[in-house]
């Protein structure tokens, strides 16, 4: 059996190992490289139970549990490691706060910490990119390939409903089934299957040099910025980097990874909240100025499983912002369910019948 997996992202690059550890001929598609988007330049959080009570709750606490087994698996350093994490705000000017003390003494005055949310048995990081590129690497020491070319068509068979694999660049790759798991540049699929909406969230993010200079604190606070209350979230790695994100936006889907840029006016913002978070985010120690988009669907839930009308042809993006956390069970419930026609997570709040079929008119990329 061979199986092609559109995108070289963390969901096809977790996928491809569980599908070649059974023995499955695997072929990864990638136009661009390993973790060109948002799979390398996420923070890499983990949570096990943050998604109690929604629909994602097995999905999470089986993908935690995958993320703490895999370094003993997987050949590698990507930097997995339990870490508190706490919530809070930074007092305002006028605020009585503002010149406190902060509970986190690496913290800097008016910063307050209000909450523990996380602990090291509920909360880890990893970094993202390692990770990625280290999952992928595995599979193919396990016999997938990687071949680097961009998705033009999906082939079908007589019947015009069973996938036979792909068409990219010059060529045809045949299969015995096809994943799409092209982040939200899989909205691009919708010219050849019917698939849901997938849209792109842009999240800019600095990447500081901190060192061990900020410990295993992964911070999410509000923050006041020209009068609005806003969200900014801080990821201290393993490697010494801290990765910074807020100011999400929704912004046009460029047709190339390699040209998402960030907006200069939200990296600026964002640089001035950082250096009011605490002395150790000095504009000298930036490693990175960056943006990704994440793939975020109309209910908020991920597409994982069959796509509507077809056969032998399967979807898993739309993940947001647990698409690090979820890829390894995502990856896991791909296999089993392209191999054995059942999973062991129930995947039907996921099943992309549930919406509506994007209509292939409506695509606007640049």
């Amino acid at each position: 059996m061979r199986v092609v997996i559109c995108g070289g992202g963390v969901i096809g690059a977790c996928t491809a190992p569980f599908l070649a550890r059974r023995g499955i001929e695997v072929i990864v598609v990638e136009r661009a490289e390993v973790a060109a988007a948002a799979s390398g330049k996420a923070g890499g959080f983990l949570a096990r139970d943050w998604c109690a009570g929604t629909p994602l709750d097995a999905l999470a606490r089986r993908s935690f549990a995958l993320h703490a087994q895999l370094p003993a698996e997987i050949a590698g350093d990507w930097g997995h490691r339990p870490m508190s994490a706490y919530s809070g705000f930074v007092a305002a000017d006028g605020d009585e706060r503002r010149n406190l003390p902060s509970r986190l003494d690496w913290l800097a005055d008016g910063v307050v910490i209000t909450q523990r949310i996380g602990t090291d048995e509920t909360t880890a990081i990893v970094h993202p990119r390692k990770f990625t590129s280290s999952v992928m690497e595995a599979a193919i020491a396990l016999g997938a390939q990687l071949r680097r070319s961009g998705i033009t068509g999906i082939l079908r068979a007589a019947d015009g409903v069973t996938a036979t694999g792909v068409e990219v660049e010059g060529s045809i790759i045949e299969a015995d089934a096809v994943v799409i798991a092209m982040g939200p540049w899989s909205l691009l699929a919708a010219q050849w299957a019917s698939l849901p909406a997938v849209y792109g969230q842009r999240s800019p993010s600095i990447v500081y040099d901190t060192g061990a200079d900020v410990p295993d604190h992964a911070l999410f606070l509000e923050h006041e910025d020209d009068g609005n209350a806003l969200s900014i979230e801080v990821f201290p790695r393993a490697d010494g980097s801290t990765h910074i994100t807020a100011l999400s936006d929704i912004a046009p889907l460029p047709l190339d990874p390699a040209t998402v840029r960030p907006d200069e006016d939200a990296i600026a913002r964002l640089q001035a909240m950082s250096e009011r978070l605490s002395p150790l985010f000095a504009p000298a120690r930036i490693i990175a100025r960056q943006a990704c988009f994440r793939p975020v669907t109309q209910d908020g839930l991920p597409l994982i499983g069959k796509v509507p009308q077809s056969e032998s042809l399967y979807v898993a993006t739309g993940h947001n912002v647990w698409g690090l956390l979820n890829a390894p069970a995502t990856g896991e419930a791909l296999a089993q369910l392209i191999a054995d026609g059942t999973t062991q997570i129930d995947l039907s709040p996921f099943d992309p019948a549930r919406l509506e079929a994007l209509d292939p008119s409506l695509l606007h990329t640049r």
